[in-house]
């Protein structure tokens, strides 16, 4: 049953449903120390994790259904599961934390706020994929989080977390923390590891997979900053709980990012399956006097959904089911005011912007992509422009190395579904019919700005 349905089942408001565990004391004075980590039962995760064999605990993790929380939602403990044993090399686990996608922002208010919760799940997937080293990748340009991350590490080590054996049960870690260099690539799993070996961040073609040979050729699993944060909570609290929050094929609580023309933005910390209209309820709606207009569930790579998705089930399954990706949880709502065209384009300059160039479609396609784009918003396109757009878009999508070239498809064929009318109105009418001076209304609608909130 979704959280939607248990929510009309038992009238229950969404309110109490919401599940604070990665930011139950976000609020709190100095919430990023060690000191209040541990009042909140910091640590203790980890004391279970160290009492169970390395075999036991990845299906422990398993088991619990985590999913990745990085985009994809790949199974956690399964990722774990691949890497080899008694191969006699070196293993790793790199965390990725170089969250650099257009409306995402999970990762840095969790690592700012919380960032011993990371430490202790990184130093329980170690434990379970027999790691001595791990490297948490951070995106560069948020230096007061890598200064805290630096923090927590220190004070880890002092507190015999980190080094040298760790509570007495003989595992040594060593984790380095990486500032990346501001390149959204990097977000790829096999671009920051070339990145972390000091290489320019392009994707690597695969076979072979980084558990096989990932960092240094050697077995490495890459996981999302949630993913490794959220497994503390799962030793100390159960599978059990764990199972109980979400729906059965994606279960737990997750990070809602909230953002855009809404009243209350910010992060919403519930289980999996609740919908954007809850979440709407509980921060206050559009902006007074507006309306819904079209949403990303995942952030600018994934396609977007107008104001007949409200009740799609924020979980994997339904989000899929409706035609679009959960992502990053990356909700970035849009009112009436907002040209569908305009910001179609600005996402696809950035990832023309971002593309590393090494593969042709990609590199290509995104260009040219932005030229008609930007002629059609200025009024210089044509009809044909369209059928044009949708070819360019359908020969990157899935053809590239990486899943940049499928983000930057992805608009391109939900706003042709959903808004191809207002394409043509930009086309027709010789540029944009929205009035730039005002920005909140249309040009030759005076009353198209009033509306109620979603």
């Amino acid at each position: 049953m979704t959280l939607a349905a248990e929510i009309d089942k038992n009238g229950t408001s969404p309110e109490k449903l919401l599940a604070p565990v990665l930011s139950a004391f976000w609020d709190q004075p100095e919430s990023w120390t060690l000191e209040t980590y541990r009042r909140h039962e910091g640590y203790e995760g980890l004391r279970k994790a160290l009492t169970m064999s390395p075999d036991d605990l990845i299906a422990y993790v398993k088991d619990s259904g985590l999913r990745g929380r990085g985009g994809a939602g790949f199974p956690t403990g399964m990722k774990w599961q691949f890497i080899p044993q008694g191969d006699g090399k070196p293993h790793y686990l790199v965390v990725n934390a170089d969250e650099s996608e257009p409306g995402t922002c999970k990762d840095i208010p969790l690592l700012f706020a919380n960032p011993h919760s990371l430490i202790e799940g990184i130093v329980i997937a170690c434990y379970a994929i027999r790691s001595s080293h791990a490297f948490i990748y951070l995106r560069g340009e948020v230096v007061p989080v890598l200064r805290r991350l630096h923090e927590a590490v220190r004070e880890a080590y002092e507190a015999g977390y980190l080094g040298t054996n760790i509570l007495g049960s003989g595992l040594d870690l060593e984790l380095t923390v990486h500032a990346g260099a501001g390149a959204y690539i990097c977000g790829e799993e096999t671009a920051l590891l070339d990145s972390l070996e000091g290489r320019r961040g392009q994707p690597r073609l695969r076979p072979p997979f980084p558990a096989v040979a990932g960092l240094y050729a050697c077995p490495t699993v890459v996981n999302n900053v949630e993913s490794i944060a959220s497994v503390p909570s799962i030793l100390n609290k159960g599978k059990d709980w764990f199972k109980s929050m979400g729906s059965e094929k994606s279960p737990g609580f997750t990070l809602y990012s909230l953002s855009g023309h809404v009243a209350g933005p910010g992060q919403y910390e519930a289980p999996l399956g609740i919908t954007l209209r809850q979440l709407l309820d509980m921060s206050g709606g559009m902006r007074p006097g507006h309306r819904l207009k079209f949403w990303t569930p995942g952030g600018s790579s994934t396609p977007m959904f107008t104001d007949e998705h409200l009740d799609v089930p924020l979980d994997y399954e339904g989000v899929g089911a409706a035609g679009s990706m959960l992502g990053t949880k990356a909700l970035q709502c849009f009112d009436e005011t907002t040209c569908v065209v305009r910001a179609v384009t600005r996402w696809t300059e950035f990832y023309a912007h971002e593309s590393c160039g090494k593969c042709t479609p990609c590199r290509e396609g995104t260009y040219w992509l932005v030229q008609l784009l930007r002629a059609i918003e200025s009024g210089a396109g044509t009809l044909s422009d369209l059928d044009k757009l949708n070819d360019i878009a359908d020969n990157i999508n899935g053809k590239s190395f990486c899943a940049l070239g499928d983000g930057a498809a992805s608009p391109i064929f939900s706003s042709l579904k959903y808004f191809r009318e207002e394409y043509e109105q930009h086309i027709t009418g010789k540029g944009c019919p929205f009035d730039p001076a005002r920005s909140t209304v249309w040009a030759d609608d005076k009353n198209a700005s009033q509306g109620v909130n979603a």
